[in-house]
């Protein structure tokens, strides 16, 4: 993996090196191999290599021979030996970035369609004029831009533009969104100005500046079901799943696994040891020192079982506080999930025996993980009911519950949402859409992000078409990309080949969520590798132990962020609301952890961002 950024104008001017040797300092971390940049007129690329593949060669931004063509590309084309072979083109590397240069110049742009893996590139094609810019299916790895009528420019990171955009301010807009998701659905940011390509498209900007964005692939979002049993869906995963990570394991660097010690992470690493045949293989996982929530010794269980050389950290208060704003810089959003930080830990753990670490990242949105999959049906035809009596009704039930109650409580809170997409939003919104409305003081200018309605078939698979783009790709695939590349270590997911999510969206759902049992069919394909205790234990999640650290070592830290007179969310969110919040947490009556997560992060990354752009200025 490594960081890219590139500049065109539109004014005349030229691209100043200086300013892109800027930007790609600001890169370092996702390339500390080595770094470059091109200039020619108006267009200019910056590029940091992690160096993965063909290790000597394959410097970037890389040149077609006669020097029409240029590129900067991060990630990996996990079949790029078999497209070099069937390629006629004058090859100077060994790697993947020249495949794909070799690729544009027989396919144009559309020989994406060819590529498996992880990427998102740019290639400026000075015959055409035009400048393309495409992110990989899945939308694993990142790609931001920002444009107006003098300049386009892209990057892997939001911070990667502030040397040209400078502090754009906070798109309020996306605030409803923000406290709906913990994140912001693509194309849009936090940041005023700034989009992100979405997955599965390719961008192209003119000579004359116009841009357009094409899908050239998207999750089947008819409801077309394969006619198989569900011993053939379990064979059919099981293959498509194996080939996924012998793929995956393609690098010219050492490869490791996470391994929480749940099914995902565990299937994933015994796939591993068995393609690998018994070679050498380094496994990681993180705990936090509370016996409520870790679970490390089912990770050190199936390490033993695999034959792993396994490796543990331990998460604490002190490394949240430690930590926060500096995660919050490397992710350029807020940090949405309490266990970002553990996640950059484990990453930093991992980085000293690796260069890639696979994951088990997808299955859970692919195949029905989650719990609130279950009640899927129940989510889609709560309609029926007023959505005035539903309101009334179970908000009132929702507030009077105690805090050990919490989970029917999100139920509550989803079921009492209007319509059928805010709905299936509210099972992971941390606030519901009136509560959103209360806090900013009037309803989203923006409609509900269109993966909610897109998808057909029975409420199952709409649920999992909404999750698998607005949750998977800018929460968790978001969240992975930038807390492994913090510490400067590639992270794969191989449910995330989109032949595995192609097969996926093909397969009922009554194999997904049967007889009472998520993700079955992917507990059927780890049962040939794993232990059945592991397989069958309930889901844990990777759950850090907030609740009890609000109201002890972070509860100061708390109230001084959101209460003080140099607050973001004071000034932005109604302050008695959120005052309510702290009060209701810290009586113990409610456990407010995750709405105090939401607008906690939010205030940090507010502060670290106001100190990026006064560095950058």
């Amino acid at each position: 993996m490594c960081g890219i950024a590139g500049v065109r104008r539109f004014d005349g001017r030229p691209v100043d090196p200086a300013l892109l040797r800027a930007m790609a300092a600001t890169l370092h971390h996702r390339g500390p191999d080595d770094s470059g940049i091109w200039v020619s007129g108006s267009t200019g690329f910056a590029h940091t290599r992690l160096s993965i593949i063909d290790l000597a060669a394959s410097q970037q931004p890389m040149a077609t021979p006669d020097e029409r063509r240029h590129i900067a590309f991060n990630g990996e084309i996990l079949n790029y030996r078999e497209l070099r072979a069937e390629l006629t083109y004058p090859f100077r590397t060994d790697g993947d970035t020249e495949t794909l240069l070799a690729l544009y110049e027989r396919d144009g742009v559309d020989g994406v369609r060819k590529l498996r893996g992880q990427f998102a590139y740019a290639i400026d094609d000075a015959e055409t004029g035009d400048l393309h810019l495409v992110r990989d299916r899945m939308g694993i790895l990142p790609l931001y831009y920002y444009a107006d009528s003098q300049v386009f420019a892209f990057a892997s990171e939001i911070k990667a533009l502030v040397p040209l955009i400078g502090d754009r301010g906070v798109d309020h807009a996306s605030l409803h969104d923000y406290l709906a998701h913990r994140s912001v659905p693509a194309p849009y940011t936090l940041v005023d100005g700034v989009r992100k390509v979405l997955p599965g498209h390719r961008l192209t900007v003119s000579r004359d500046g116009r841009v357009n964005e094409t899908p050239y692939w998207e999750l089947p979002a008819q409801g077309l079901v394969r006619d198989c049993t569900p011993e053939e869906a379990v064979a059919l995963v099981a293959e498509a799943l194996e080939r996924s990570v012998r793929d995956a394991l393609v690098a010219d660097v050492p490869v490791g696994a996470y391994l929480s010690g749940g099914v995902d992470s565990s299937l994933i690493t015994a796939l591993v040891a068995k393609v690998r045949g018994g070679g050498e293989l380094h496994t990681f996982s993180a705990g936090f020192g509370d016996p409520r929530v870790d679970e490390i010794h089912w990770a050190e269980k199936v390490a033993a079982e695999v034959g792993s050389e396994h490796h543990n950290v331990i998460v604490t208060a002190e490394d949240f506080k430690e930590n926060w704003g500096r995660l919050s810089r490397h992710r350029d959003a807020p940090l949405s999930e309490p266990a970002d930080v553990a996640v950059f830990k484990l990453a930093e753990l991992a980085r000293r025996d690796v260069k890639v670490v696979l994951s088990g990242e997808g299955s859970d949105e692919l195949f029905g993980g989650y719990p609130k999959y279950k009640f899927a049906g129940a989510t889609r035809w709560a309609g029926i009911a007023p959505a005035w009596l539903r309101h009334a009704a179970l908000s009132r039930l929702e507030n009077s519950l105690p805090a050990k109650a919490a989970r029917f409580g999100v139920a509550l809170r989803a079921m009492a949402e209007p319509s059928a997409a805010a709905r299936m939003r509210g099972w992971f919104a941390p606030f519901t859409t009136a509560e959103s409305r209360a806090l900013l003081g009037g309803p989203a200018s923006r409609a509900i992000t269109p993966a909610y309605s897109r998808g057909r078939g029975d409420a199952l698979r709409r649920m999992l078409y909404a999750d698998s783009h607005a949750w998977l790709a800018d929460n968790l695939l978001e969240r992975g990309d930038r807390m492994s590349m913090a510490a400067s270590l590639e992270l794969r997911p191989p449910f995330l080949d989109h032949r595995v999510a192609e097969l996926a969206f093909t397969l009922p759902s009554s194999v997904k969520v049967r007889r009472g049992t998520t993700k079955w069919v992917v507990k059927e394909v780890a049962r040939d590798h794993l232990p059945a205790d592991v397989v069958d234990r309930p889901k844990s999640g990777f759950k850090v132990p907030l609740d009890a650290w609000f109201r002890d070592g972070l509860r100061e830290m708390a109230h001084d962020l959101l209460t003080g007179p140099a607050s973001f969310v004071g000034g932005v969110l109604d302050p008695a609301g959120v005052r309510k919040l702290l009060a209701e947490h810290d009586s113990g009556g409610r456990n407010e952890q995750p709405r105090l997560w939401t607008l906690l992060s939010l205030e940090v990354w507010h502060r670290e961002q106001a100190r990026t752009s006064e560095v950058a200025e």
